[in-house]
């Protein structure tokens, strides 16, 4: 006897197998984003402290804080200051830096100016620090490292040498840039006369003015500027 035929079962619909997307190799993963977490968070906190030291030099007239100061006024724990900075003094070095930095910045703005007859590296490096007013940074970091009116404590001696030491530093890499075809040892020995007789004009200009912000002082340190640039030009041999 032949079977009657039952119901009929409903069919599944026929379905691709799903699979999940892969990750695209143009998408970082997690593991790749936290070294950039970690290294902007750093950046920002090294910027914080670096401000917060600045605006405690100037309220209190100098470098008169403590660790805990800084850290309550930077918003960071005291541990995160040492984990950028050796000591408070290295912290103060790099207001310093900022401050006179604008020597570096009116050198590298000037490679874009057209028209400039700088032919050698000297008329560069002595342009940079003529066109830049170091007056006003200078007299405000005597203010903030606690300075006298008539001569420099020693501790403020040793700020204004590793500060322009760093400033040296950078100059010499911004004008190796400018001038790929002079050898760089003549470049390092320019910017270091340049800058250790910048030390010697500074100590010689806090003396004659004070430290003082304004026109005379500036033209204190305008002819003795004058002068380092033009002996160093000339050199220290007798003339034949």
């Amino acid at each position: 006897m032949p079977l009657l035929p039952g119901p009929e079962r409903p069919t599944a619909p026929a379905t691709d197998a799903v699979t999940p997307d892969a990750p695209s190799a143009d998408v970082p993963g997690p593991d790749a984003a936290a070294p950039d977490r970690r290294a902007a968070l750093r950046a920002r906190h090294r910027r914080a402290i670096v401000a917060a030291a600045a605006t405690l030099m100037e309220e209190k007239g100098g470098a008169r804080f403590t660790v805990d100061e800084l850290a309550a006024r930077a918003d960071v724990a005291r541990r995160t200051i040492f984990n950028h900075f050796a000591s408070l003094d290295d912290v103060v070095v790099e207001v310093c830096e900022d401050v006179l930095g604008s020597v570096v910045e009116t050198l590298g703005a000037s490679a874009a100016e057209p028209g400039t007859d700088r032919p050698t590296p000297l008329d560069d490096v002595t342009a940079a620090l003529r066109g830049t007013d170091l007056v006003g940074p200078m007299a405000y970091l005597t203010r903030a490292l606690g300075g006298t009116a008539t001569e420099p404590t020693p501790r403020v001696t040793t700020m204004v040498v590793r500060t322009f030491t760093h400033l040296a530093e950078r100059l010499v890499a911004a004008t190796t840039r400018r001038h790929p075809d002079v050898d760089p040892l003549e470049i390092e020995m320019l910017v270091g006369a340049l800058m250790a007789g910048v030390l010697v004009i500074q100590r010689r200009w806090w003396a004659e003015t004070g430290a003082a912000d304004d026109d005379a002082s500036r033209a204190v340190w305008s002819g003795l500027l004058d002068r380092l640039v033009e002996r160093i030009r000339a050199g220290w041999a007798d003339p034949a």
